[in-house]
């Protein structure tokens, strides 16, 4: 498939960041899936500090004003959905408001977490645990989280290991 191509299909995998992609369409080909997972992970761990923060802060916040405004991607638009985060109830949505909110002002980013891998309580419980988190753990424990993410899209994609 030619980089172009691999990108349009792949750019995805990691949220409005196709530069992951780009970066790994040169060390085609894959033996798998795995590989191509790997592969797509050490970029972002190689990549410099601000484009780590950059990768972050491109996610939604969860059940934000983007969500229902319908303004997200159409991966995290599936994701959020799946966990009914299209669809709170008003005191819901203000607790997700207030969460979003003191998060982005103690991290200056997004809380992130795999909404694939948890339910409702668990990011509630997550994001109260996360907020004790000092700059350097919650910028690591974001990353792992969008590693999850993009594992499982990737997973969407891709059907043959």
């Amino acid at each position: 498939m030619p980089k172009a191509d691999f990108v349009a299909c792949l750019g995805g995998i990691y949220e409005h960041s196709p530069w992951v992609a780009e970066q790994t369409a040169g060390e085609r080909p894959f033996s798998g899936k795995e590989h191509l997972a790997d592969r797509m992970r050490a970029a972002v761990e190689n990549a410099d500090e601000s484009a780590k923060l950059a990768l972050i802060r491109a996610h939604p916040d969860l059940a934000g004003k983007l969500a229902r405004a319908g303004a997200l991607s159409a991966e995290s638009t599936r994701e959020q959905a799946g966990l009914g985060l299209d669809r709170l109830s008003d005191a819901e949505f203000e607790r997700f408001t207030d969460l979003n909110t003191r998060y982005r002002e103690r991290f200056g980013f997004p809380f992130v977490i795999c909404v694939r891998l948890t339910d409702r309580p668990g990011i509630l419980a997550a994001f109260e645990r996360r907020l004790e988190h000092d700059a350097a753990a919650e910028i690591a424990e974001a990353l792992r989280q969008i590693h999850y993410i993009a594992g499982l899209r990737l997973g969407d994609l891709v059907t043959k290991s």
